[in-house]
């Protein structure tokens, strides 16, 4: 086994950073010591999760916008694969397979041909495979995921939602995947579901729902969704999704304050988008109009994530990473503001000096001026774009689970089917 070689390095003002040197493990087994779990992890200090692969991955041309289901990982295996190695660089602690809305009622869902041309099994094991081969190359943590299902959606009930997550969870278990993690629910009728199978599995078990202050779909409370979650017995209760960084600490917020009420103790989790939505309604981004194709504008600087970063810490919450729109170097900034409570900084961060003093080598003298933190930490960024509006007017449908239009079906939408909800 290799070892971890940590150096101490050039002073920023009054605080050193932290810069590893040399690693091909990192917490990963050492000296015959078997590596530490999810739990023991997160009882020792900080995890730092990984970002968003739907959306990096549909602009690279890997992933359909609409479906966004993951059968790039059989199609494309190689560009999966990069971004989980960018994402380790970067510092994160944990690969996700890339099995996001990879149940077989999605993979087959709305005239998709995923589940036909390469099966949910196969899409699924792909996944695992990229995800060990380069969590053995970092010494990360592997998460096998399941997110909400059509089957849900179109009102089938338990057993049918259950029977979509167990064809999951069945590969998961024979890779032994590292943890579970059920994320990105609207509804926590379903996470509850979804938790019940992962618990029957003996794994460790985070539970995710892509909700804000408001709480879920149903009307449920954000911290009565905390508090189901971990009475169904998920070890990691949080948020990811659907709303910004801020959006969700408040969430978060409402959802610690439920479980020390209930005196429930399970570690907190946070992956947020990278798209400012101070503007959304309770659906969150995709009710903003620019979504999915002209987010561009909100997206998140390096900057607001690390302030984002030292707020979630500071809140409790120990399981730390990014959905939608969180790139490497968004990952890096939560390294970076964390960096004293790791320990080491990731090797991403050797050509990135922090709070842009690499700026100090520039050739112009107005850019070497910015190499300072009281510049980027007080910056408001300008988009550019002087006749557009700073927020949008969400669409707020409010059409949930369990009405008529959001009961889905294998065949494809039909032309007559789009001018109809275009009228509405």
């Amino acid at each position: 086994s290799s070892s971890l070689r940590v150096g101490r390095a050039r002073e920023s003002g009054t605080n050193s950073q932290l810069y590893i040197l040399s690693t091909r493990k990192i917490m990963s087994e050492v000296n015959g010591v078997a590596k530490k779990g999810v739990l023991e992890r997160l009882r020792d200090g900080v995890v730092v999760g990984d970002g968003g692969f739907v959306f990096a991955l549909e602009k690279r041309g890997y992933v359909k916008a609409g479906p966004w289901t993951p059968e790039a990982t059989v199609e494309h295996p190689e560009a999966v694969r990069q971004l989980h190695r960018e994402f380790v660089r970067a510092g994160a602690d944990v690969c996700q397979t890339f099995t996001f809305y990879a149940s077989d009622d999605k993979l087959e869902n709305r005239g998709n041909t995923a589940n036909k041309t390469h099966t949910g099994s196969k899409i699924n094991q792909a996944a695992c495979d990229i995800a060990k081969a380069v969590a053995e190359e970092g010494g990360c943590l592997v998460a096998g995921g399941v997110s909400q299902t059509p089957t849900y959606l179109s009102g089938k009930g338990k057993a049918a939602v259950q029977a979509e997550f167990r064809k999951q969870i069945e590969i998961f278990i024979a890779n032994n995947v590292d943890f579970l993690l059920a994320e990105y629910y609207e509804h926590v009728e379903e996470v509850e579901w979804a938790i019940e199978v992962l618990k029957e599995t003996g794994k460790p078990v985070a539970a995710n729902m892509c909700i804000g202050p408001e709480g879920d779909m149903h009307g449920v409370t954000a911290g009565e969704c905390a508090v189901r979650m971990a009475k169904a017995g998920a070890d990691i209760v949080g948020i990811n999704c659907h709303f910004d960084p801020f959006v969700c600490l408040e969430g978060m917020r409402k959802m610690k304050a439920a479980l020390d009420e209930a005196d429930l103790h399970p570690y907190l989790m946070v992956q947020p988008l990278a798209y400012m939505t101070p503007d959304a309604g309770k659906q969150g981004f995709i009710d903003l109009p620019e979504f999915p194709f002209a987010l561009e504008p909100r997206l998140c600087s390096r900057w607001e994530i690390m302030k984002f970063a030292r707020e979630a810490y500071e809140l409790g919450i120990r399981y730390i990473g990014g959905c939608c729109g969180f790139e490497p170097y968004h990952i890096r900034a939560v390294c970076e503001e964390l960096g004293k409570e790791r320990g080491f900084m990731p090797e991403g961060t050797q050509k990135h000096d922090q709070w842009g003093l690499g700026l100090r080598l520039h050739t112009k003298p107005w850019v070497r001026a910015r190499a300072r933190r009281e510049y980027w930490e007080n910056l408001r960024p300008a988009s550019g774009r002087p006749f557009c509006p700073s927020c949008s007017k969400p669409d707020n449908w409010g059409v949930t689970a369990g009405h008529e239009m959001l009961k889905q079906k294998t065949e494809a939408t039909t032309e007559d089917e789009i001018k109809q909800l275009a009228a509405k």
